[in-house]
């Protein structure tokens, strides 16, 4: 006979499911108001990549690529390897065999012919037509100074945002307190002159941040020149660098798990110039790609920067480091002392050689900072970088043998730990394709610039073995599914002992046509913490969490889509009551085609216990913008995002988002905690472009 506790939970599971059906069916006759058809097709690119990043990760770069590609398509008989690395959806191993098609077949005649190439399935190839094109290259390659003048592209981007409710950090408190004014402002300008000439300035304001005076607190920009004959690349001003599988140097935006399996193996840029509005992922000075002889390219680098930084006095009264703040805010006394407290002097070089199918990398450089690091008294930190001086090497190789693709890098901190990763992605047939990995990082092991696929934060202190299969059977059903195990060898913050772990997650995906589509994923993930019990001495539990989506997406007519989603999540920590939270929600496009007006709409349910049990889901914004809606605890959010064409050059958005909690007397915490029980954001940006 089954338990009474296990009927109770299975009853009220039973009602809480049909709560969300009825919801979700109610919710889905709802509707008014997108983005035009060209920007849906990045969103749903944008939703399957971002998932897996941090909620705070500034994804700016991917937006502006994909919306530049979007206006200039790649020309598919002119492309090179490094062009098709930024569609983010192609893997290493679909790029190779694009490249093994033409040189064994010639130029493409007709698009379609992307359909004969091993790999390159029916959604791979939806998800790139609107991205490249078979029509001569017109961009103007000639660089002269009247042509730069007259026939490059300027795009200027000015954007107001605040939220509309007064903050605890901005009333007259005694002691920590914002200093300056709740809004936030921002202002991008880009110049591209064809593939050849680009410029970029980037000036940001946070909340809280001092406005007079020196109205922007983040100022970043370059100039960039390409195709200079042996130069291949020279950048002076803000760049990023990203080489190999990202364990010894990679700086800007990167991709973590996610349903497409082919992703854990990452696609290096090398050189590129820096756009985003994150304020510490980047490198400040100058950097050129050179071609050496034939095969051999050299990137030497060198950069300046200050960094926010806390700083402590030593035992022998030595000013010393403790921890790098990467946030970019500046808005209490303390985040402003700290403000570019700390020097930082890099230094190196990459050489790359690629013939045919065989590439091979080495990466050697230094970091040198103003003050010294120093270990905390804690014992998970005692194998922490100390010191003022880190030289990183690396060895990375990538190579396609028929249908598998290697790849791999190791990594060396000297004078400490060595670190490696190694993995292929396989064509196991037309239909089924598989990825593996193993890594190895040793819990020693130092590097400032490190982004390769790991379980934690930074690629140290873990091993871990990772598989995937991406299964196509035919145009209306796509499947995926992988698991990744871990062991972290040495303690980590809030885990007093060596620690494991899992997740698997699977997904299926059924298009019977271009007008609806229907997902369904599941995903569940297990590691260990410390017991929240108060005992003399901490013992591990594990932590369970568990996440269900069935998603719709549908198309109603060529002015109205909709798309409506129902998440859960539970969460369990040892012998503790399990939690149960869940998310419903109806998003409603409107875009008709030539149309000045376009806009999308959401309303959306959600009950969570508490924070372990959050839900993160993607939101729209306005363009170049992206957002992570974070539903935690029990109410509505809704947004509307609005899009008019004021002029043929001038584009103007507007965003009103807002959140209503359930049975709470503030929102938010400490110095960003609101009365009442609402919080709602104002959002307004202007594009011009000439």
């Amino acid at each position: 006979m089954m338990p009474t506790s296990v009927m109770h939970h299975k009853l009220r599971l039973g009602m809480h499911f049909r709560i969300l059906t009825i919801c979700f069916v109610m919710i889905g006759f709802i509707a008014n108001a997108q983005i035009a058809e060209q920007e849906i097709d990045v969103r749903d690119i944008l939703e399957s990549v971002v998932e897996n990043l941090p909620d705070d990760y500034d994804i700016t770069e991917l937006i502006e690529v994909l919306t530049k590609l979007r206006k200039h398509p790649i020309n598919l008989n002119k492309t090179t390897v490094e062009e098709l690395k930024t569609l983010v959806f192609l893997s290493p191993l679909q790029i190779s065999n694009f490249f093994n098609h033409i040189k064994e077949n010639g130029k493409f005649v007709d698009v379609l012919e992307l359909q004969t190439i091993d790999g390159f399935d029916t959604r791979t190839i939806q998800s790139l037509l609107p991205f490249v094109t078979l029509n001569a290259n017109t961009e103007y390659e000639k660089l002269t100074f009247k042509n730069i003048i007259n026939l490059g592209e300027n795009d200027l981007v000015i954007r107001y945002a605040q939220t509309l409710q007064k903050q605890k950090g901005f009333t007259d408190l005694p002691g920590n307190r914002y200093l300056g004014s709740p809004e936030r402002f921002q202002a991008r300008y880009r110049y591209n002159y064809g593939t050849i000439v680009s410029a970029a300035i980037t000036i940001d304001k946070d909340a809280g941040e001092k406005f007079i005076g020196k109205p922007f607190d983040f100022f970043s920009g370059n100039v960039s020149l390409f195709k200079l004959g042996r130069v291949k690349k020279l950048v002076v001003g803000d760049y990023a660098l990203q080489f190999g599988q990202g364990l010894t140097l990679w700086s800007g935006f990167s991709f973590g798990k996610g349903p497409d399996v082919t992703s854990i193996a990452k696609k290096d840029l090398g050189l590129k110039p820096y756009t985003s509005a994150n304020e510490y992922s980047f490198f400040r000075g100058t950097s050129a790609t050179i071609n050496l002889y034939k095969n051999i390219d050299i990137t030497p680098f060198v950069s300046f920067r200050k960094l926010d930084a806390s700083q402590d006095i030593d035992f022998d009264e030595n000013l010393v480091q403790s921890t790098i703040n990467q946030t970019g805010l500046h808005r209490t006394p303390s985040e402003i002392e700290n403000k570019s407290s700390l020097s930082q002097r890099i230094f190196g070089a990459a050489i790359q050689y690629t013939k045919n199918e065989l590439s091979i990398g080495a990466i050697v450089y230094q970091s040198k900072y103003g003050e010294n690091f120093v270990t905390q008294p804690a014992v998970y930190d005692r194998f922490s970088f100390s010191g003022n001086s880190l030289t990183n090497i690396g060895l990375h190789y990538n190579y396609t043998y028929k249908n598998i693709y290697f790849f791999g890098e190791a990594g060396k901190s000297l004078n400490s730990g060595l670190a490696y990763i190694n993995g292929a992605l396989i064509s196991l047939s037309s239909t089924v394709s598989a990825a593996v990995t193993y890594r190895n990082y040793a819990k020693d092991y130092h590097n400032f610039f490190n982004q390769s696929a790991a379980e934690s934060s930074e690629a140290t202190n873990e091993k871990g073995l990772y598989a995937g299969l991406n299964i196509i059977p035919n145009k209306r059903w796509a499947f995926s599914v992988y698991g990744d195990y871990f062991q972290f060898p040495w303690l980590k913050y809030r885990v007093d002992a060596p620690s494991k772990g899992y997740e698997i997650l699977s997904q299926a995906v059924y298009t019977p046509s271009k007008t609806f589509k229907v997902l369904v994923r599941f995903k569940t993930e297990n590691k260990q913490q410390n017991t929240d019990l108060d005992v003399p001495i901490n013992f591990l539990d594990d932590i369970k969490k568990e996440g269900y989506r069935l998603e719709l997406n549908w198309q109603l007519n060529k002015k109205f889509s909709f798309q409506n989603r129902a998440e859960v999540s539970q969460y369990k920590k040892g012998d503790a009551n399990p939690e149960f939270g869940y998310l419903i929600y109806q998003d409603v496009n409107y875009a008709p085609m030539f149309s000045r007006f376009s806009g999308n709409l959401r309303i959306a349910y959600f009950n969570t216990p508490s924070y372990n049990s959050r839900i993160y889901t993607y939101e729209d914004d306005v363009l170049y913008s992206s957002a992570f809606g974070m539903y935690s605890g029990k109410g509505f959010r809704t947004y509307l995002n609005l899009k008019y064409k004021l002029a043929k050059k001038l584009n103007v958005w507007t965003r009103y988002a807002m959140f209503i909690y359930k049975d709470v007397e503030t929102v938010g915490s400490y110095l960003d905690e609101i009365q009442g029980s609402k919080k709602s954001e104002l959002k307004i940006q202007l594009r011009y472009q000439f």
